[in-house]
């Protein structure tokens, strides 16, 4: 079985998609397909995702019995640890420097 999630794509490419695979809820791709139909998928998927954003998980020979591929700008990102698939996250925003410990509050000498 293959899952493959969008969000904020052309809608061309989720009414490519639904040709292929079945969509469960909005974005939410689910299917049966062979290895190259789904690589066929996901290439198209992923040139036209823009803004948007895609993952695509199907069954793999891993420890973890899948693979995961992600398109787009996303705050969650898979990263490989010692061959497992972890999500890492992402800050929203840059972090700042604390300015609430006293050093930052007080002047000199205070």
């Amino acid at each position: 079985m293959v899952v493959l999630t969008t969000t904020a794509v052309p809608d061309h490419l989720r009414g490519a998609l639904s040709r292929w695979m079945i969509e469960v809820t909005p974005g939410t791709f689910v299917g049966t397909l062979s290895a190259k139909v789904r690589d066929e998928l996901w290439n198209a998927a992923s040139a036209v995702v823009g803004d948007g954003a895609a993952v695509l998980i199907h069954p793999d020979n891993t420890e973890q019995g899948f693979t995961l591929r992600t398109a787009g700008q996303r705050r969650r990102r898979p990263i490989d640890f010692d061959g497992l698939t972890l999500v890492a996250m992402s800050p929203l925003e840059p972090q700042e420097p604390d300015t609430t410990t006293p050093e930052r509050i007080w002047p000199d000498g205070w």
